[in-house]
């Protein structure tokens, strides 16, 4: 990266949090997520002690079950990673995306709160040391409504602006989708749930300038 290249980055950032107001949203959100995301590891034991019910999922009864945990994650990370250099050259982004990130999160605590369900039937263990912080590095079954993973697809192409990023962001969610569903790890409902609740959190962000 040449100097001039440096200098417009840097005044990129500068431009994006010329205000205290700016400065403050970031560093209130950054400060929020951190707390949210330690609370996870006790949240999710917590909800794997209760007992729930094991839905009748038509689609899931007709397709094949199989460990495709690799693909799910590689897709996840991959667009994790051009999320992360989108906001690196537009920084602007971040802090819609963790204000989002924020109140998709606080929904989620809810809706696995008030709605209990075990395991679908043929579930196959997914597997992503990376992210098994948020799991307390524990086995966890009953993180079901609604889908986080399809939550974080959703997330990504909300907040990407460019045409091309937009498409591939959209292929690669509804891929992951349905590898979710191969894998048995959701009900039909956790995936289709997901980027409904996710836009509209996405919305109730941008409404509060955020």
């Amino acid at each position: 990266m040449d100097n001039t290249a440096l200098y417009r980055l840097k005044q990129n950032w500068i431009s994006a949090y010329d205000t205290s107001f700016k400065r403050a949203k970031l560093l209130i959100g950054t400060i929020v997520i951190t707390a949210v995301i330690n609370i996870m590891p006790g949240f999710f034991r917590g909800i794997e002690t209760r007992n729930g019910i094991v839905l009748n999922d038509w689609l899931l009864a007709r397709l094949p079950a199989y460990d495709v945990s690799v693909p799910i994650f590689a897709i996840i990370w991959g667009m994790g990673i051009l999320m992360m250099v989108r906001a690196f050259y537009k920084p602007a982004i971040c802090t819609t995306y963790i204000w989002t990130l924020i109140f998709v999160c606080l929904a989620r605590f809810l809706s696995l709160t008030l709605v209990k369900l075990d395991p679908p039937v043929g579930l196959v263990p997914l597997v992503d040391p990376l992210t098994g912080y948020f799991y307390g590095h524990a086995s966890i079954t009953k993180d079901l409504f609604f889908s986080g993973h399809t939550a974080t697809m959703a997330l990504i192409y909300l907040n990407l602006e460019k045409r091309n990023d937009k498409i591939i962001a959209f292929i690669a969610a509804l891929v992951v989708m349905f590898l979710l569903l191969i894998q048995h790890i959701h009900y039909t409902m956790d995936v289709l749930a997901a980027p409904v609740i996710v836009y509209c959190a996405y919305r109730f962000t941008r409404t509060l300038n955020l």
